[in-house]
C-alpha cells in the first residue's frame, strides 16, 4: 500500500501514483512498460497474475526495476503531513524525511512501558501517564522493601506484609526440620566408599 494521497500538500503528478492502489508510491518499482507500483502492491498482484495491472502486457517479478531517478527525486520532494496529524501534529515535511520525523514525533502513539497496561499514549504525554498508571510500581517508602502497584498503595500494610513473610519462613523452617528428623529416624547408613572397601578386604 502507498501513502494516502490526502496527506499530501499541493499537486501530485499522476505518474507518482501506484497503478494498483492509486495512492502515492511507496518503495516504488517500475515495469518495462514504465508503469510504476508500490513494491508490496505489485508483488501481491503478481502472486495471482502474470501481466501488468495497467496495460495487461506480460510481466514477471524479474522484469521489475527501480523507478527512474528523476521520478524518485520528484517523489522525495513531495510535501506530506505527519501521519500523527489526527493526534495533533501540524508538521509538514518532505517525503524523504517524514519517516525520520515520525520516529521522533511528540504525538506518536506509544505503548505504556508498564507490564500489563493496555493504554497507548502520545510520546509527549507518556511521562504524565506513568505517574498515574495503575500498573506503575515502586518500592514502599515506609521501608518494608516491598514493591507495590499504585492501585495497591491504599491497602498496603507493612506490618501485615512482614508478618505474612515471617509466617511463610516459619513454615519452611518447620518443613525442613521435619525432613531432617525423618531422615535420622529411618537410620540411613553413613558409610563411605572407603569404609565399604575396607569391609570387603576383611
Amino acid at each position: 500500500m502507498g501513502y494516502d494521497l490526502e496527506r499530501f500538500v499541493g499537486y501530485v503528478n499522476e505518474g507518482l501514483l501506484c497503478c494498483v492502489c492509486r495512492d502515492v508510491l511507496e518503495d516504488p518499482l517500475q515495469a518495462p512498460c514504465e508503469h510504476a507500483f508500490c513494491s508490496s502492491c505489485i508483488h501481491g498482484w503478481l502472486v495471482h497474475h502474470n501481466t501488468c495491472p495497467e496495460d495487461r502486457l506480460p510481466l514477471d517479478i524479474s522484469h521489475l526495476r527501480p523507478l527512474f531517478r528523476y521520478m524518485r527525486n520528484d517523489l522525495a520532494r513531495l510535501q506530506v503531513r505527519c501521519v500523527f496529524r489526527p493526534q495533533g501534529c501540524e508538521v509538514i515535511c518532505t517525503l524523504e524525511s517524514v519517516h525520520r520525523h515520525e520516529q521522533q514525533c511528540d504525538y506518536a502513539l506509544l505503548n505504556c512501558s508498564n507490564a500489563g497496561c493496555p493504554v497507548k499514549v502520545s510520546r509527549r504525554s507518556l511521562e504524565a501517564h506513568l505517574c498515574v498508571c495503575e500498573y506503575s510500581s515502586r518500592v514502599c517508602a515506609s521501608g518494608c522493601g516491598y514493591t507495590i502497584l499504585n492501585t495497591e498503595e491504599a491497602q498496603h500494610n507493612c506490618v501485615s506484609e512482614l508478618r505474612a513473610e515471617l509466617d511463610m519462613l516459619r513454615i519452611r523452617l518447620q518443613s525442613r526440620r521435619g525432613a531432617t528428623r525423618n531422615g535420622i529416624s529411618l537410620g540411613y547408613p553413613k558409610t563411605t566408599h572407603g569404609a565399604e572397601g575396607e569391609s570387603a578386604e576383611e
